[in-house]
C-alpha cells in the first residue's frame, strides 16, 4: 500500500489513523481471532498448534478498542484542537498501551514460531499466520506514526522516548 502519510499536519494524521488503521485493526482482530479458533479447535494436540492464540487475539481485541476509543474520544480530539497544557498525559497513557501491545506482539510471535505456518498448514491456518503478519506489521507501523511522528508534537522534550 502506497499511502501519503500527512506527516506535518498533525489533525490530518489522526484522521490518517483512524482510517487507516483503527478501522483495519477492527475489522481485522475478530477475523483473525475466529480462524485461530477454528485451527486450535481441528489441530488440537499437533505440535505446531498455537494454543492460546485465539485467547491472546479476543483480549487484544477489546484491549485495542478502549485504546482506540480513548485515542478517538479524549486524545485525537484535543491534538485537533492544538493540544495544550496536560496533552502529555494521555499520550503517556497511549504510550503505555503501545508496550503492552508490543509485549502482546511478541507473545504471537512465539506462540507461532515467527508466524511460519507447517509446511502442511491447512488453508485456515495458512490464511490466519498470513493475516497475522499483516496485523503485525499494520499495528506496528501505527504505533510507530503515533509514538515517533505525532506524539513528540504535543509533548516536553524531555518527556520523548521512543
Amino acid at each position: 500500500m502506497t499511502d501519503t502519510v500527512p506527516t506535518h499536519d498533525a489533525a490530518a494524521l489522526t484522521r490518517y489513523i483512524e482510517t487507516r488503521y483503527h478501522a483495519r485493526h477492527r475489522a481485522q482482530l475478530p477475523h483473525l481471532a475466529e480462524l485461530a479458533e477454528r485451527v486450535e479447535v481441528v489441530h488440537f494436540g499437533e505440535e505446531d498448534v498455537p494454543e492460546g492464540l485465539s485467547n491472546l487475539l479476543h483480549r487484544m481485541n477489546g484491549e485495542m478498542e478502549d485504546h482506540m476509543k480513548k485515542e478517538e474520544l479524549i486524545l485525537f480530539a484535543t491534538i485537533r484542537k492544538g493540544g495544550g497544557p496536560g496533552t502529555e498525559n494521555p499520550i503517556a497513557w497511549m504510550r503505555a498501551d503501545h508496550d503492552n501491545h508490543r509485549a502482546d506482539l511478541a507473545q504471537i510471535r512465539r506462540l507461532t514460531a515467527g508466524l511460519v505456518a507447517p509446511k502442511d498448514a491447512c488453508g485456515t491456518w495458512a490464511a490466519l499466520y498470513a493475516g497475522l503478519e499483516e496485523f503485525v506489521d499494520d499495528l506496528e507501523e501505527h504505533m510507530r506514526l503515533e509514538n515517533e511522528i505525532l506524539f513528540p508534537l504535543f509533548e516536553p522534550s524531555e518527556l520523548v522516548r521512543d
